[in-house]
């Protein structure tokens, strides 16, 4: 008798139903919502956001999926959501709109919502653990994982049977997309991604909830997710399948997602943080910002690769700037929205220009475990300030405060137009007590 082998789908599918949640997963799970949720009001103050609130309005009323679209657009576009590193993924832009959304269209109660955050979290997370360093060259991850932890997410509040999943999985998979040719232009394509894997994923589970059906060897099939876009340089599968299911034992992937604290590309915050260190050094030191002689970035090729971006002509672009990053760190004494706009691009300039990058150990070998990266700046007369820094402040191995992370949410709502964000705050986080999303007043 033949013994079929489950598929990956079916075997995440199983995973998720099977693993435990603790209270303190809830209460994780309750934070990185509100730090989403955050992102995406402040996301509406945007000439991105305006354009998709414009959009929203031609269309009326929108649909559960168009609203976790929208949501999902406006979360991914200040460049403050969460990170999951060794996945790459951006989760909650893509699984707290959806999870959200459908949520309050269904009167869930709080642990619901917040079950299915940490299902959302834990399947694009993992399946972005899976696809390989070549696919994140061409493809942007959260985009394509996405759409499997918007299904995850929509498929617990459903109540989806574990076969049901599959089929979400499935056709989930079959609409993941997503590619970095925006960062030529400074294109708004990376919006796009985060609010159509959101939509993605929850039309998909609403369809199995139908009996849409989907393929179970979406990711390891010959034709499948795998095969299409984590081809190696020599032409081989440059992914990791294992990877979906490994230490199933091991806590919810939530718990290693990272909140960010500045709004640029996460790969830029190892050396922010390491270049304010050395600010405070040069003000203890009375050493002059006009001394500096030269700035040396050693970091991971991955930071490089996106990161390497010496004039920066675009807000946006600045923020995918290490060197304008570095620099802002070093000039100002907190770094804001304000620090990547044209005044900022403009008085930054020549020392940007002093900014030089190099690939570098420890750095590469420790990535994606570890992003890390050193900042050594030498002042005229050949004097040298250095720091290094293993993880960016918010990673797991260096946490923010919860109190740094509400002050946070509340400077975003603040900057999304909500003049007393406290009450809101403190009404999402009440979502631990099991209290419904739908209740929640206030969220725009």
């Amino acid at each position: 008798m033949t013994v079929l082998t489950p598929s990956l789908t079916q075997g995440l599918a199983r995973h998720l139903a099977e693993k435990p949640i603790s209270q303190a997963d809830y209460e994780a799970a309750a934070l990185f919502t509100l730090d989403a949720l955050a992102n995406g009001v402040a996301g509406r103050v945007s000439p991105q956001g305006a354009i998709l609130l414009k959009w929203a309005d031609t269309n009326g009323e929108l649909d559960t999926p168009r609203r976790a679209f929208l949501r999902g657009a406006l979360t991914h576009i200040l460049e403050v959501d969460d990170l999951h590193k060794a996945s790459v993924v951006h989760p909650g832009c893509v699984v707290v709109p959806a999870a959200w959304e459908l949520a309050r269209q269904r009167g869930a109660s709080g642990h619901d919502l917040l079950k299915s955050v940490l299902w959302g979290f834990e399947a694009c997370t993992r399946i972005g653990m899976a696809v390989g360093s070549q696919h994140y060259k061409i493809w942007h991850n959260t985009a394509t994982c996405g759409p499997f932890g918007s299904a995850a997410a929509a498929g617990s509040l459903l109540g989806l049977t574990d076969e049901q999943m599959v089929d979400a999985f499935g056709n989930a998979g079959t609409q993941s997309a997503g590619l970095w040719q925006f960062l030529q232009t400074g294109a708004m394509s990376k919006h796009l991604h985060a609010g159509r894997g959101a939509e993605a994923g929850l039309v998909a589970a609403e369809l199995a909830a139908h009996g849409f059906t989907g393929p179970p060897e979406i990711l390891e099939g010959r034709r499948g997710f795998f095969a299409a876009t984590c081809s190696d340089a020599d032409g081989g599968l440059g992914a990791d399948p294992g990877a979906v299911l490994a230490n199933p034992g091991a806590g919810w992937q939530l718990r290693e997602t990272s909140i960010k604290p500045w709004p640029s590309c996460r790969h830029t915050h190892p050396a922010i943080n390491a270049a304010q260190a050395l600010r405070a050094q040069m003000l203890d030191a009375r050493l002059p910002l006009n001394d500096i002689f030269a700035v040396e970035i050693k970091t991971y090729q991955a930071a490089l690769d996106l990161c390497d971006m010496p004039t920066p002509d675009t807000e946006y672009a600045a923020k995918f700037s290490l060197q304008h990053c570095v620099a802002a760190a070093l000039a100002e004494p907190v770094l804001s929205f304000d620090s990547f706009g044209p005044d900022a691009r403009a008085n930054l300039a020549a020392l940007r220009s002093m900014v030089h990058l190099d690939r570098s150990q420890p750095f590469e070998t420790a990535y994606p475990t570890h992003w890390g990266s050193s900042v050594m700046v030498t002042f005229q007369g050949s004097q040298v300030l250095a720091e290094t820094r293993t993880d960016a402040l918010g990673d797991p191995e260096a946490p923010l405060a919860q109190e740094a992370l509400i002050a946070k949410a509340e400077m975003l709502f603040r900057h999304g137009g909500i003049e007393d964000p406290s009450a809101l705050v403190k009404q999402i986080l009440a979502l631990v007590a099991n209290n419904s999303p739908s209740a929640i007043d206030g969220m725009p």
